[in-house]
């Protein structure tokens, strides 16, 4: 049991590493290449290598019954989450920007109360407070110093779009296999990216030179396959509540590393929203978790009385 619990607790730190160091890397590569062009490009090619890993349960995919929940899902976790938040990073530090973007649980909190009926307690409410005021506090910063309104903009639609893509798939899972959910939307929502980057950027502007490699091979190996799998291999084994509580670690990680590789500034206010928000993340997620399982033992406890 110690080891089964070793092994999950480093993939998950392995994970929450591999989402926090990507928003500076991506940073880092956007110099290079215009932000739609380099969205399409990691979505294609990392959906299609877990495609290729996939090949095995190709008649998991039901095409004909399930398309239009693929197209969907592509929308909303591709196309707007990756295309505005690859554009929105042009106008900001990628660890503000991370931290912006990370509200997504706090949002879902909400947003899944509002539409799927989960239960919203007095510790959820409190949580979705402190994170909603760590946004205004960053927000704040943005406004007072150097960052771009627009770019704070930018995150907060990024989460919302994020987390309006969450809602539907939860709403659909039950009809989706997972994996090749994440693949197809990577590929047709990368697709459509590489489409809109042709009309309105350039592929001359592409600079091949390793900074951009690097982050093209980075969010097409570690950033969509290797992420993924990790991902729903902890959620089966039953850990969604290590990773929900984790989440909070993913915009700490990604200014400090923002911060030492790429010199981010950093402000009072930036550390203090940072710390609220992942306060919340951590509250909404972990604290709910807790009280589900809590009501599932109680549950049991009941059936086997009976």
């Amino acid at each position: 049991m110690k080891k089964i619990w070793a092994n999950s607790t480093v993939l998950l730190l392995f994970l929450v590493f591999l989402w926090g160091a990507s928003w500076p890397i991506y940073k880092f590569t956007l110099p290079s290449t215009p932000p739609l062009l380099f969205a399409g490009m990691r979505a294609v090619i990392g959906g299609t290598l877990l495609g290729i890993i996939l090949l095995r349960r190709l008649d998991k995919i039901n095409w004909r019954e399930n398309w239009r929940l693929y197209c969907i899902t592509a929308l909303f976790n591709t196309i707007l989450f990756f295309g505005i938040q690859t554009v929105g990073l042009n106008y900001l530090p990628g660890g503000l920007f991370s931290i912006l973007v990370y509200f997504q649980p706090v949002l879902l909190g909400l947003f899944a109360w509002i539409w799927l009926g989960e239960q919203m307690n007095a510790v959820k409410i409190i949580g979705l407070l402190i994170g909603f005021l760590g946004i205004v506090v960053v927000s704040l910063d943005g406004l007072t110093f150097h960052v771009s309104v627009i770019g704070v903009a930018l995150g907060l639609v990024t989460a919302v779009c994020w987390a309006f893509g969450v809602i539907y798939v939860k709403k659909v899972s039950h009809r989706l296999d997972a994996y090749w959910m994440v693949s197809l939307q990577s590929i047709i929502g990368g697709a459509f990216l590489l489409g809109t980057g042709t009309i309105f950027e350039s592929w001359s502007d592409i600079i091949w030179n390793g900074r951009y490699l690097f982050g093209v091979s980075f969010g097409a190996v570690f950033g969509i396959p290797l992420a993924y799998i990790i991902y729903y291999k902890l959620i089966n084994e039953g850990e969604a509540s290590k990773v929900g509580a984790f989440t909070f670690l993913v915009p700490i990680i990604a200014v400090f590393l923002g911060v030492v590789f790429l010199g981010e500034p950093v402000t009072y206010l930036l550390l203090i929203g940072l710390v609220m928000v992942g306060l919340s993340i951590f509250i909404v997620n972990y604290r709910g978790n807790k009280e589900l399982l809590s009501i599932r033992k109680a549950n049991n406890k009941i059936k086997e009385s009976i």
